[in-house]
């Protein structure tokens, strides 16, 4: 039994700290109390503000491992604090940083960081890198999103995640992979309509989502992430970004200063935010063309998850993934020195997700043979 101490005690954080606490003995920090009271008595608490550096070095300190599951504009700053102490870390915040800023100092520190361990990235990237082993890949294709199971007027939309995190993804500049040559368009671009068995038809448009990828993978010459949302969600987002609200840039509004991003999450927050008794899916299709045995071949992957057990379907989908790469951190059957992108994982592909099947998290596959 190990000593884990999750950081962040948010709706993907505690399911993290609950799957854990089956083998663990786990400990969750967050400055909410409130948040922390939604625990199980099993689990131990500690209300802390963590965004303060001395508070996070010496709570992190009689700890196996730490669990990142903080906000994104918090996550890079506190992985990079928790590899100065000299703590292993497995990680899901979506920093906008380059992780590998800090792989010198994980490696001068002896830490295993592995990052960005969710759905996608995170299975995804295992998937792909599985495949990467054993094939030569000409195409990858990846679409995800997480969407409620009630469609509620204007957005259609609840979000797992903090919302300017999710706000965030709709103004980066998206960038993704053609014919070996890197492309960067505007986020919300390039929407197209997509049918998917037993949810019907929906949206998707280009996202920042291949991150590491267009390092680690830079022999593939194609490859795109897409954001799905309910169609008609894109036009939303559009207006509101071109008129300003996602703007991080002061204005002054009646003799008072304020930046828009600040007051549209804080608008956009409680009708986004996931109540208690909301359901939700989570949808992902991988498609993974290209030669393989000397003959051109489509491996499909296909992910309809949804509420389970009283649990949220993208929490369940990011955190299980997450809490699998821990178990494999703490049996040291993952012990590469330094930061690792989740494709660093691809040969434990098997043991990933039998854990998640375990947990009735399925990815359904299908390989097609290409004339």
């Amino acid at each position: 039994m190990a000593k884990i101490i999750v950081l962040g005690s948010g709706l993907v954080g505690s399911v993290m700290a609950k799957d854990l606490s089956n083998q663990h003995d786990v400990t969750v920090a967050d400055i909410s109390n409130k948040s922390l009271e939604k625990l199980p008595k099993n689990i131990n608490k500690i209300c802390e503000d963590l965004s303060k550096e001395s508070a996070l070095e010496i709570m992190i300190k009689d700890y196996d491992i730490v669990v990142g599951a903080l906000p994104g504009f918090m996550g890079y700053r506190a992985m990079e604090r928790v590899i100065k102490c000299g703590k292993n870390i497995v990680d899901i915040s979506f920093y906008p940083e380059d992780p590998f800023g800090l792989d010198k100092l994980a490696k001068e520190n002896e830490v295993v960081a592995v990052m960005d361990c969710g759905v996608a990235p995170g299975m995804g990237n295992i998937i792909f890198s599985h495949h990467d082993r054993s094939m030569e890949i000409k195409d990858y294709e990846c679409l995800v999103g997480g969407l409620p199971k009630v469609r509620m007027w204007p957005y259609e939309y609840q979000a797992v995640f903090s919302p300017i995190d999710v706000i965030e993804e709709y103004i980066r500049p998206a960038r993704y992979v053609q014919n070996s040559s890197l492309v960067t368009k505007e986020a919300l671009s390039d929407t197209e309509l997509v049918d998917f068995e037993s949810i019907g038809t929906l949206e998707s448009w280009n996202s920042d989502g291949l991150r590491t990828l267009i390092k680690t993978m830079d022999h593939v010459p194609n490859m795109i992430e897409k954001t799905l949302r309910y169609p008609g969600c894109v036009e939303y987002l559009k207006v509101l970004r071109e008129s300003g609200f996602f703007s991080y840039e002061e204005i002054e509004v009646n003799g008072t200063k304020i930046r828009p991003i600040d007051l549209t999450s804080k608008l956009l927050f409680p009708k986004w935010k996931m109540k208690e008794g909301d359901e939700d899916y989570t949808v992902m299709r991988i498609k993974i063309n290209g030669i393989e045995d000397g003959q051109k071949v489509c491996y499909t992957y296909n992910l309809l998850d949804s509420f389970t057990d009283n649990t949220i379907s993208m929490a369940r989908t990011t955190g299980f993934t997450c809490t699998a790469i821990v178990n494999l951190v703490l049996e040291k059957k993952y012990n590469k020195i330094g930061i690792s992108p989740p494709e660093f994982l691809g040969k434990h592909y098997d043991e990933v997700n039998k854990y998640l099947k375990a947990r009735d998290v399925i990815y359904k596959m299908k390989k097609e043979i290409l004339r």
